[in-house]
């Protein structure tokens, strides 16, 4: 893994804290040092991680979550 870097996603279909839970936990599977803020209201993931942005897309898309990257 890399340094870790700050990367922002704006991410569809969260609607409730089931899943703000769903994907803090499928994000720390894949790097348990990233810090993850969600912005539930405003549909936005921040991450703190190693992890490249294209990783962290698909473990959204895989856990339901398709997203698009606003800051990398």
């Amino acid at each position: 893994m890399e340094k870790p870097t700050e990367q922002l996603f704006r991410v569809e279909g969260m609607t409730c804290q089931h899943c703000v839970a769903a994907i803090t936990r499928a994000l720390q599977a894949r790097d348990q040092l990233a810090r993850i803020d969600v912005d539930l209201p405003a549909g936005l993931v921040r991450v703190n991680s190693a992890a490249a942005a294209a990783e962290l897309l698909r473990v959204l898309a895989e856990e339901g979550y398709p997203a698009t990257v606003v800051k990398a």
